[in-house]
């Protein structure tokens, strides 16, 4: 019993635009639509882009506890089972029936948890398929109108019914490196504003000081805070 990350697996619905058409099942049997027809493997596609091996290799790095944890569990399953093994001729009935109840739900915990590891991993993959495959429609749209495709088919899903498409048509390869260079182009800093020369705008000037009004000396022979003439008392 191993936690893996399931192999990359791309969902028909996510490839539905509305101008280009990623088939998962061909409308016409008898007839060629008119225009340029590309095949595609979307699941390669995805799995060989930057992001998709950044993004596996998280899944990987991610599921490692869980899968340590689940190991060390089967391991102490097997410890019981090799004990129990080795004690048929010498154990009690009774300690015998303990230790075989023991392992039996020992191995119904461990399948619980696999299962829910498993359910959780396989939901954490589909979010990051969501937002892989939303970016590489969004480029498969782009350059099959800038190379007038009208049908771009995805043959790595085996219900498309193609028998043959020649190696000329597959845009696979294609795709892929322009998906990584859109993706490295959108990650780019961009340039810093110049800081001198050039026609950078000159600095702008402080404001100037408000002008400040002389305050008035009190007349001689007075006190600040006294009248100029004080009255003589008769």
């Amino acid at each position: 019993m191993i936690l893996k990350v399931r192999s990359f697996t791309v969902k028909s619905k996510l490839l539905l635009l509305p101008s280009v058409v990623l088939a998962a099942t061909l409308g016409v049997q008898a007839q060629s639509p008119s225009g340029k027809i590309a095949v595609i493997a979307i699941q390669n596609a995805i799995v060989a882009t930057k992001d998709g091996q950044k993004a596996a290799a998280e899944l990987d790095s991610k599921a490692g506890p869980k899968k340590k944890e689940l190991e060390g569990k089967q391991g102490d399953i097997n410890s019981l089972q090799e004990q129990l093994s080795k004690g048929q001729n010498t154990l009690s009935e009774a300690t015998k029936s303990d230790l075989y109840k023991n392992i039996e739900s020992k191995k119904k915990s461990l399948q619980r948890d696999f299962e829910d590891a498993q359910a959780e991993m396989d939901q954490e993959q589909q979010k990051i398929l969501q937002g892989l495959g939303q970016k590489m429609m969004a480029v498969i749209e782009k350059y099959a109108r800038d190379n007038g495709y009208t049908l771009v088919v995805d043959v790595s899903n085996p219900q498309t019914p193609v028998l043959y498409a020649s190696p000329s048509i597959d845009i696979t390869k294609d795709i892929i490196e322009l998906y990584d260079k859109s993706a490295g182009q959108m990650s780019a800093p961009k340039p810093a504003a110049p800081t001198g020369g050039g026609n950078a705008a000159p600095a702008a000037r402080p404001p100037a000081a408000a002008p400040t009004t002389p305050t008035p000396k009190p007349p001689a022979g007075t006190q600040p805070g006294t009248p100029a003439n004080p009255t003589k008392k008769q």
